[in-house]
């Protein structure tokens, strides 16, 4: 009798090839029995209570470790669930692919009304890098392999993988399927930048005055570290980490400008960027935030990312690594002498905003405000070097990420390109599953209300994670003043005891109205390596509307807002 196989076991073999050791979704129809053959073969499935968590999870599995990372959903509003962590790793580039169970082609096609009836994949292709759809179970194979070259080959990006009920549920013959599988060679291949693009780039930087590098969470993605450590040492020019690149070189190192930013990127007049784009995020390169005359240098492997909003002047296009490596190589032909007087100006004003932040963390005022909170976390993560940071919020986003010092390299996670809130849970359960490390998941109280339930899953999975809520009882915060008998539409709860979550299903739950009290919790919750919240009582008043970004919130006279300086 000839041996059968069919498409769950043959989408299982395929992402087996290919080393994906583990699956994060939510199960049903028509993919529950994709999930238990999956954890049968000894991939680990992690089931979610919220598709959008599953897809950030797997996108923040994918930034981490540089190979695709896989959430898998049902059909129809679970597809659509995972959509936006889908879109959202595309606009980071981070590898993540979506697997969704879809209805019957014939009747959708139609539009025969079937059950959970939508055209998954053309509703996919404006948010992912690629969408493919799986026709026949004969083509599960290259359509897996397909899937993984397109999400970590180029620019990294999500790849979405359509698979009707039907194909799953197809039999073959099982030799054949094992013939039709394979495991994809080298599918992010190094990609060597030109020598006359190298000699330009080093060109500019030897010209000129105030040199900056500028790295990105590409750099941090590209797991060049020994690449980028050694040509900012060498060259001697100082560097600016964004948020999710902190720690790829200590933030304690001489040569880092984090903490006068504004300084290094208004005087500037030329910036290597490294993994980074003149985004929103560098104020698309424009004046007055940097100055007129400043030249770009840009290390991207996708060409088209050139001159998007500022000429390029030196584009080199290549992996990280290989580019950093020539750069370093001509050095000794391109000597770059960085100014005294660049590098004292900026330590300078450094030690003034570090003298600044001290005084700020000193301060103690109760009810606690996020200062003296962020003052407290900061001690006893600096005693825990090697726990991986989650961070989202407004406020909570913004002074987290000045006062926190990051030391070792991807140990941050953040809202990062999109600036969404929700992404928090899901980040934090991949850091966890992905690392095995404790997780402090710092968060305001409006954006872990987009991922909350999520702690459940922590809980029943028993993962080193801590959430820190900082709660001052509103989006942004909570004493705006009601116009009529509901609540002003930025309150929340001030008094809502979030850490009662974690107890409802095993875990420890504190609550903390002082510093002391949570540095002690703190503390107890890392060293316990399991599932944890800490309520963090702030003062309502405490915070701004928009922080950093309140240029981009319409003002009124009603609403007055303020900007918080982004040297910190």
């Amino acid at each position: 009798m000839t041996a059968l196989t069919d498409g769950f076991h043959l989408v299982v073999d395929a992402l087996k090839a290919n080393d994906v050791d583990t699956m994060y979704g939510i199960v049903g129809i028509p993919i529950t029995d994709l999930a238990r053959v999956a954890q049968a073969s000894g991939i680990r499935f992690i089931g979610f209570r919220h598709e959008a968590a599953a897809g950030n999870a797997a996108a923040a599995a994918g930034f981490l470790t540089r190979r695709p990372g896989i959430s898998l959903t049902t059909s129809g509003p679970g597809f659509l669930n995972g959509l936006p962590a889908l879109a959202n790793a595309t606009a980071n580039c981070f590898p993540t692919i979506q697997i969704s169970g879809s209805s019957n082609r014939a009747l959708v096609d139609l539009q025969r009304g079937d059950y959970q009836d939508l055209d998954q994949l053309n509703a996919a292709r404006p948010f992912v890098k690629a969408a493919y759809r799986i026709t026949r179970v004969e083509d599960i194979g290259v359509g897996v392999a397909r899937a993984i070259r397109t999400a970590v080959s180029g620019r990294p990006g999500g790849v979405y993988l359509d698979i009707p009920g039907v194909v799953l549920g197809q039999a073959m013959d099982a030799a054949a399927a094992a013939a039709s599988v394979w495991r994809v060679v080298d599918p992010a291949p190094q990609q060597l930048p030109a020598p006359d693009a190298v000699d330009r780039a080093l060109g500019v930087l030897a010209r000129a005055q105030r040199p900056l590098i500028v790295l990105g969470k590409g750099a941090a993605y590209a797991q060049a570290d020994n690449a980028v450590r050694e040509f900012v040492e060498t060259a001697g020019i100082p560097f600016l980490p964004m948020s999710m690149a902190k720690g790829l070189l200590p933030d304690s190192h001489p040569q880092s400008a984090a903490a006068a930013r504004s300084l290094a990127i208004t005087r500037a007049d030329a910036v290597l960027l490294v993994g980074a784009r003149l985004n929103w995020l560098l104020g698309h390169g424009d004046s007055p935030q940097w100055s007129s005359d400043t030249k770009f240098i840009q290390v991207d492997i996708a060409p088209s990312e050139f001159d998007s909003n500022q000429p390029i002047a030196a584009p080199l296009v290549g992996d990280i690594g290989s580019v950093l490596a020539a750069l370093t190589d001509g050095l000794s032909s391109h000597p770059i002498t960085v100014s005294a007087e660049w590098t004292h100006e900026l330590a300078e004003r450094r030690a003034r905003n570090d003298e600044k932040m001290r005084q700020r963390l000193a301060e103690n005022p109760h009810p606690m405000r996020f200062y003296n909170a962020l003052g407290a976390i900061r001690r006893v993560l600096q005693e825990n070097p090697d726990v991986y940071v989650v961070n989202e919020g407004a406020n909570a986003l913004d002074l987290a990420r000045n006062v926190i010092d990051m030391e070792l390299p991807r140990h941050r996670l953040d809202s990062g390109t999109w600036g969404v809130m929700g992404i928090g849970m899901g980040y934090a359960i991949a850091a966890a599953v992905e690392t095995g490390k404790p997780v402090v998941a710092i968060e305001g109280d409006s954006a872990f209300g987009f991922s909350g339930m999520e702690i459940e899953t922590i809980c029943r999975y028993r993962l080193p994670v801590t959430v820190v809520i900082l709660n001052n009882g509103g989006v942004y915060r909570g004493d705006e003043a009601p116009t009529g008998d509901d609540p002003a539409p930025t309150v929340l709860n001030a008094r809502a005891r979030h850490e009662l979550l974690a107890e409802a299903f095993g875990g420890k739950g504190y609550h903390v109205t002082t510093p002391s009290e949570l540095r002690k919790a703190l503390s107890e919750a890392i060293a316990s390596n399991g599932p944890s919240i800490i309520d963090c009582e702030l003062d309502p008043a405490a915070g701004v509307e928009s922080g950093h970004l309140a240029s981009l919130n319409p003002t009124s006279a009603a609403t007055p807002k303020a900007a918080v300086s982004a040297d910190a």
